[in-house]
């Protein structure tokens, strides 16, 4: 057997002893402290007390400060954006029966929660 071949036999174990190694030092820096509390309430006490920060405290989820929107806004914007592409065909192509246009435009209307037409479609 060629050197190169020995070490190579050798070297293939030790690097996936090393990424295992590496992915246990990863999970424990995550893990949980031992002393840290537990996530449920221990009585009535500790219920009354998350209630009342709660009512206190309702802009928790506050997320106006943030630079950029949440995938599902970006997503459902961008699904308006590509139905609101294909309304405006349907609205300029007069050869589309104009029932078949008020029933699409009515139905993208309950997906964008405003009144929709043709010239509304240009906001998009």
């Amino acid at each position: 057997m060629a050197a190169w071949c020995r070490w190579l036999t050798v070297m293939i174990p030790c690097r996936t002893l090393a990424g295992l190694f590496g992915l246990l030092l990863a999970v424990a820096a995550h893990a949980q402290p031992v002393g840290a509390p537990a996530a449920a309430g221990n009585g009535a006490g500790a219920d009354a007390t998350g209630q009342a920060a709660t009512a206190d405290d309702r802009a928790w989820r506050d997320t106006a400060a943030y630079p950029f929107a949440a995938w599902a806004d970006t997503a459902l914007r961008l699904e308006l954006v590509a139905k609101a592409m294909q309304l405006r065909e349907y609205c300029a192509n007069r050869r589309v029966p104009d029932d078949f246009v008020r029933e699409r435009l009515r139905r993208f209307s309950a997906l964008s929660g405003r009144q929709e037409d043709c010239r509304s479609l240009l906001d998009y």
